[in-house]
């Protein structure tokens, strides 16, 4: 009898459970599309073979056996001549820019080279990702014509900012924006959400604090906690890691802080969103597992289908990752790596104004 009556208290509380879950419709989003979205970005949206990895192309043969050459690597599928410039030197600035991952050098005397098997021309590398290097180092030491293994066409390849391919010199700059997605816009979805269970927020409606005076307050301090969390990252990285840092201290505390910015506004706009800390924190990891896997933290950006690259241009982590890796290691600067800048500036701006316009409808 006492056995019926514990199973009987059970399944009360089973059928409770079940009827509060299906009333609460983010967990039961959660549950479905936390597996779904796992799928779709391993399954479709991660791929380890690059493919079309924008490469500039200097020909300063400009014959026709020289435009035959570089339509049989484009013709590969792994590289795709985005810009034509004249000098190496213009390569460079392009790599160091980060619009172009590669550059090949054609030299004016390209049939003479082919016919005394010399080296053809060269390859000039972006070594802080190893997994574009690697294939296009492999790219580099393929024969001329693929139906003829014993074709002469090597390549020079030199590689720039990496040069001994460590992945550790890749990972750290990318870890710094992990990490401060991951605790950024987490300290911030909670804010607005804690007030409310707190019961703040009738206090707050009491005082002359605007809307917008009271989303720049919430994200003031953890601007410092995220800065804190930069100069940690950076230094074990340099001492345990030795971490190159070839570019300014100042223009990556800048980037950083438009980073920690737009993060924290993020996180702002998930909690007026949120009805209380646990739906924050879920709606926080569909911001926090893209931000991993499609931002070119993990697997290269390069990789990705048209689809999810769309949605990785969308993340602030995307644009973070390429400043923090250009200014790091290629010693760019906020001038030459503007858009991305300019992306999370705008990007701050129009999340606080939405943050601060679903506050002010809560407060009505």
């Amino acid at each position: 009898m006492s056995l019926l009556v514990c199973l009987g208290r059970i399944h009360a509380v089973m059928v409770k459970e079940f009827r509060q879950l299906s009333r609460d419709r983010l967990t039961f989003a959660m549950v479905i599309m936390v597996p779904l979205l796992q799928l779709l970005l391993f399954g479709y949206a991660i791929n380890t073979k690059v493919r079309h990895i924008p490469v500039a192309l200097v020909d300063q043969a400009q014959t026709g056996d020289s435009r035959g050459l570089a339509a049989r690597l484009e013709a590969s599928g792994l590289v795709t001549f985005s810009e034509r410039l004249l000098l190496p030197s213009e390569a460079e600035s392009a790599i160091k820019a980060g619009r172009v991952r590669a550059a090949l050098v054609l030299p004016a005397d390209l049939n003479r080279r082919r016919q005394d098997q010399r080296p053809l021309g060269q390859w000039l590398v972006d070594g802080t990702d190893p997994l574009l290097a690697a294939a296009l180092l492999r790219q580099a030491s393929l024969p001329e014509v693929p139906e003829r293994p014993d074709a002469h066409a090597s390549f020079t390849v030199t590689l720039l900012f990496n040069p001994e391919q460590r992945a550790a010199v890749n990972i750290i700059p990318g870890l710094i924006g992990v990490i401060l997605t991951m605790t950024m816009v987490l300290f911030t979805a909670l804010a607005v959400v804690r007030e409310r269970e707190r019961g703040n927020l009738e206090w707050l409606i009491t005082t002359p604090v605007t809307p917008m005076e009271l989303m720049i307050g919430k994200i003031v301090p953890y601007i410092f906690a995220g800065l804190v969390q930069l100069v940690i990252i950076l230094a074990l990285g340099v001492v345990l890691f030795d971490l190159p840092v070839n570019g300014s201290p100042l223009q990556l505390l800048l980037a950083t802080l438009l980073f920690i910015a737009a993060s924290l506004v993020l996180g702002l706009v998930i909690s007026t969103l949120a009805r209380n800390q646990l739906q924050a924190m879920q709606m926080t990891v569909f911001v926090l597992m893209p931000s991993i896997l499609l931002s070119g933290f993990m697997f290269p950006y390069e990789g990705m289908p048209e689809a999810a690259r769309w949605l990785a241009e969308a993340l602030p982590a995307t644009h973070y990752m390429r400043l923090a890796r250009g200014i790091l290691l290629r010693d760019a600067d906020l001038e030459t790596l503007a858009p991305d800048a300019l992306w999370l500036a705008g990007f701050t701006v129009l999340g606080l104004m939405l943050a601060a316009s679903r506050f002010r409808k809560r407060l009505d």
